[in-house]
């Protein structure tokens, strides 16, 4: 195993290991930890997009209520 490599306890349900097993079995996986990696590691490129699209979003609300503000500010004095 890799020295950069943790191994950690899951608990899956049966059906999903099934499932796990069958891609195994029909060689789209070596083996069942490489499915999981392969799992993991997509899930976290679509999650880490998709926070930082929220993010980026979040950054340009800002920004347009900080000019809402300096619009009211320069036209609607009290």
């Amino acid at each position: 195993m890799k020295d950069d490599m943790e191994k950690v306890t899951i608990r899956l349900p049966k059906q999903y290991l099934r499932r796990l097993d069958f891609l195994v079995r029909v060689d789209d996986f070596p083996s069942r930890s490489e499915a999981i990696r392969t799992s993991v590691r997509d899930l976290l490129y679509a999650r880490v997009d998709l926070v930082l699209e929220k993010q980026k979003r979040l950054l340009e609300l800002d920004l347009k209520e900080a000019e809402l503000e300096e619009v009211e500010k320069q036209y609607l004095k009290p």
